[in-house]
């Protein structure tokens, strides 16, 4: 179960995973939760953009949770992240060549940091989410020509960069609604006795 802050949580967990993993290859200062129509003016070599998020259809109709006997709590909203991973080379390197196969390799870096951590749990867990027994999975989500085409026509004047969508699955986010309710005592063929609140 999460807070409301679980979306939150799980960009600043994605964000650190790659940071601590690829210091060696980029900055990691470099390396920001950020949609890539922001990224003109500032230093930044790969972006991680939440693009979607959509109800989790498997996880939709969970049981009712039960706090005591006399009250129903409604289940969490489970939702699915879905996220597009892009890089960018340094404007310092001249040769054009060049800047692409360097986007390249931090592409596949970044890929390959993703797949190592397809599970996220324990100590990386970060925020609200640090300390619970949580998991999440994350999981290469292929973009076809037209759904790239349509991500990046939705940023103006931005051109086409090499991208990789990811889906991050579940991210639950705890309900306050409630039920009070009375529980069954005593059975009968003919009658039902309720037991009231105290």
């Amino acid at each position: 179960m999460g807070e409301y802050t679980v979306i939150a949580d799980i960009g600043e967990t994605l964000v650190k995973v790659l940071r601590d993993n690829m210091s060696d290859l980029v900055n990691p200062e470099s390396i920001v939760l950020l949609s890539p129509a922001d990224v003109e003016g500032h230093n930044i070599r790969l972006t991680l953009f939440l693009y979607g998020v959509g109800e989790n259809p498997h996880l939709k109709n969970q049981d009712f949770p039960e706090p005591d006997p006399y009250r129903i709590q409604y289940p969490p909203l489970t939702l699915d992240l879905y996220y597009i991973l892009t890089t960018y080379a340094s404007t310092q390197v001249p040769d054009l060549t060049e800047r692409t196969l360097e986007e390249h390799r931090i592409l596949g870096r970044a890929m390959r940091v993703l797949y190592d951590n397809a599970i996220l749990r324990g100590t990386i867990l970060q925020g609200r989410l640090a300390g619970r027994d949580e998991e999440l999975r994350v999981t290469l989500n292929p973009l076809s020509l037209d759904e790239l085409n349509k991500i990046w026509t939705s940023f103006p004047n931005r051109s086409y960069r090499p991208s990789v969508g990811y889906l991050v699955t579940p991210a639950a986010i705890d309900s306050v609604r409630t039920n009070d309710t009375g529980r069954v005592i005593i059975r009968d063929s003919r009658y039902y006795t309720m037991g009231a609140k105290e």
